[in-house]
């Protein structure tokens, strides 16, 4: 029964990032969608709230309540809570930390589709297209605490962490540029 319980825990993970990653791209669209004369930024700013609404409401949510159910569930059936906080188990105990950040994330976009459904953007798109990574990062760090645990050293996994976080941030910049042109 484990096994199958952690497969589901997998999957819900999968899909709920399958929502953070294009929640903020419809973010973005709907954004750039204001560059566009009256007419055509109201058609596509309407199919946009729609889509991020079926999205959001229809896949990320119920994806972000099932992975913390389940997730739930393989701590306790595994007895992974038992190593929580030997020394073994601080991999998972940091892997948490980076799940309660990316709940905190998720309730960002929330936030921020609130506002886009009523019509307010606050964010440009080059500022959505950096909160856009927030996910990758969060992704980054949980995994390679899962599948590495206590190989990696902490400062390594931080300084590994930093400069993607820096590779990611160059590579908006240039692709910024590249828009400019």
């Amino acid at each position: 029964m484990y096994s199958y319980i952690k497969a589901l825990h997998i999957i819900f993970i999968v899909t709920w990032f399958a929502g953070l990653f294009y929640l903020p791209r419809l973010f973005i669209y709907a954004t750039e969608a204001g560059e566009k004369p009256e007419a055509e930024k109201k058609a596509l700013r309407d199919q946009f709230t729609i889509m991020m609404k079926r999205l959001w409401y229809g896949i990320t949510w119920p994806s972000a309540i099932l992975t913390l159910i389940f997730g739930t569930w393989v701590l306790i059936n595994g007895n992974w809570y038992l190593q929580l906080f030997a020394p073994e188990g601080r991999w998972l105990l940091i892997k948490l930390a980076f799940v309660v950040l990316l709940y905190a994330y998720h309730w960002t976009l929330q936030l921020i589709l609130q506002q886009e459904v009523k019509g307010i953007y606050k964010y440009s798109s080059q500022q959505l297209r950096i909160w856009n990574e927030g996910a990758t990062v969060l992704l980054i760090a949980i995994v390679m605490l899962v599948v590495v645990k206590q190989s990696i050293s902490l400062v390594w996994g931080v300084v590994g962490l930093v400069l993607f976080i820096g590779l990611l941030m160059s590579a908006i910049r240039m692709y910024k540029a590249l828009r400019d042109r």
